[in-house]
């Protein structure tokens, strides 16, 4: 990616699977229905990148860290 494409990266969005918020309706008891959105569990976490000592910050999901997709 060059820096203008990682400018307009939303900050809700893994930089590993892509996860993005997903939307919905809160739904009450009067059934008058507003928009709401559920947002992935981000952290901010350094990853290596390549071989070598080169690490960066990069947004990734909680899922994403469990299952070892991301190396720190």
């Amino acid at each position: 990616m060059n820096v203008k494409q990682e400018f307009w990266i939303m900050s809700s969005v893994c930089e590993v699977c892509a996860k993005r918020p997903g939307f919905g309706n809160n739904v009450p008891w009067s059934h008058k229905k507003t928009r709401r959105r559920w947002n992935p569990n981000l952290q901010t976490i350094r990853i290596a990148t390549g071989s070598g000592d080169n690490k960066r910050r990069a947004k990734v999901c909680t899922s994403c860290i469990k299952a070892g997709k991301v190396t720190r």
